[in-house]
């Protein structure tokens, strides 16, 4: 994505993109831990006000044109897989859990045993609750099975 600021562009564009930037970058940092990044609709925006601030003088280059739009092309599509990656993750911890219903589980430290009751699948993990209640986090080191 570093071709996106070697377009020529006004200076206004310029501290456009670079608010813009800092200000998404500002806002993934406050979201999450993780290093910030640009998302699709920040690199979307960007080339959109490059595209409307750009030198009528020194228009884009054809090239870095058919270039830019490829590579928007390419993040669509990686958001798309994501998508359908993440989906299919969430299906296939659903068929997990369902299979897990009335087997006897123990936990990874042996303190909690007992019948499973009923799975609760999120984005933390699966937990699950015996028939006494007691939970299990499903995490290596549970035992399935008597």
């Amino acid at each position: 994505m570093t071709t996106l600021t070697s377009l020529p562009t006004s200076a206004a564009a310029a501290s456009s993109a670079a608010k813009a930037a800092s200000a998404s970058s500002t806002a993934s940092s406050s979201s999450s831990s993780a290093t910030p990044s640009l998302n699709y609709n920040d690199f979307i925006s960007l080339l959109v006000t490059q595209l409307q601030n750009q030198d009528p003088t020194q228009p884009m280059d054809p090239t870095q044109m058919v270039t830019q739009l490829a590579t928007i092309s390419e993040v669509g599509q990686a958001v798309q897989t994501n998508t359908t990656l993440g989906s299919m993750l969430t299906s296939n911890s659903l068929s997990q859990a369902e299979q897990l219903i009335g087997q006897t589980i123990t936990s990874a430290d042996g303190s909690v045993s007992g019948s499973v009751a009923s799975v609760t699948v999120n984005t933390s993990g699966s937990t699950a609750t015996l028939t006494s209640g007691q939970q299990v986090q499903l995490t290596n080191g549970v035992t399935i099975g008597s």
